[in-house]
């Protein structure tokens, strides 16, 4: 087997764009980190691969400081002499790093190896779904808008609470709200109205064929009304109208009531995520 360590994302993209649209709606991440559609700086991504002696890529894995490496194994076969070798590679190379994010079996090999025994956790467990026909649901009171700027005012505190209750990265509020300005405008962030806004959702992380969504929020004050499902289902149709084929979203394996609005609206179970934090302590 041969590692391989890329210094542009080109030449990454080159060895496994192919191979990660085999599965792309689980790949969106290491998809949309090649399509790199911001243009980041990518002088600081690690991104490599293990090759088999016919040179076919068997896995692959990029970290994007300083978030948690992502990985795939090819066709999703296992291959742990390939994670051996990644983690050993890794090891020699000093790359410290905060966890990884991967299918539920190879995230916790991979960790296992990696990290060492006792020396890593589960912070998350995540459904991958996927959705390609939405099904018809009862409609909730109100309607469904674009961002505007006077949402500014509330959507980075939503924002805010809604990676509190998901357990993910939480930002500062003027970080939510520069992040939400870039929104505007484009019809990629949407808000349920019900006489004034209660629920929204966005458009976030795009792979070739499909369309993402995130930032699923309710105040506490609004919920089981059915805003959320409305939304969601709103907007999916709506980004499966603008050209998509199918959309996707995360999903918290833990939050059934979350887990099946999705799965009522027409969302499929696809696999699951972890994301393992290491003790670099």
């Amino acid at each position: 087997m041969i590692f391989t360590k890329y210094n542009t994302l080109e030449s990454f993209g080159a060895d496994t764009l192919e191979i990660l649209l085999e599965n792309e709606v689980q790949n969106n991440f290491p998809i949309s980190f090649i399509y790199n559609e911001q243009g980041l700086d990518t002088s600081q991504w690690l991104m490599t691969s293990v090759k088999d002696d016919t040179g076919g890529v068997i896995l692959t894995a990029v970290c994007t400081p300083p978030f948690n490496i992502v990985m795939f194994e090819t066709r999703n076969q296992p291959n742990d002499p390939a994670v051996e070798l990644l983690s050993n590679e890794l090891k020699s190379m000093g790359v410290t790093l905060p966890g990884v994010l991967a299918e539920q079996k190879l995230a916790n090999r991979f960790a296992a190896i990696f990290a060492g025994p006792n020396l890593y956790n589960r912070h998350l467990s995540e459904i991958i779904m996927r959705l390609d026909k939405i099904n018809a649901i009862p409609k909730a009171h109100g309607r469904c808008r674009s961002l505007r700027e006077e949402d500014l005012f509330f959507v980075p505190f939503w924002e805010r609470s809604f990676s509190e209750e998901c357990g993910v990265e939480v930002y500062d509020i003027l970080t939510n709200l520069k992040n939400a300005e870039k929104r505007l405008g484009k019809d990629i962030h949407f808000i349920w109205e019900d006489g004034h806004p209660v629920s929204q959702t966005y458009n976030v992380r795009n792979t070739q064929n499909g369309a993402g969504i995130s930032g699923v929020y309710t105040p506490p004050q609004y919920r089981g009304k059915g805003y959320a499902s409305s939304v969601v289902a709103e907007v999916s149709q709506f980004l499966l109208e603008r050209g998509n084929k199918f959309c996707f979203l995360f999903a918290d394996a833990t939050n059934s009531t979350s887990c099946s609005i999705y799965r009522k609206i027409g969302y499929n179970d696809l696999c699951i995520f972890d994301e393992i934090k290491f003790n670099n302590e």
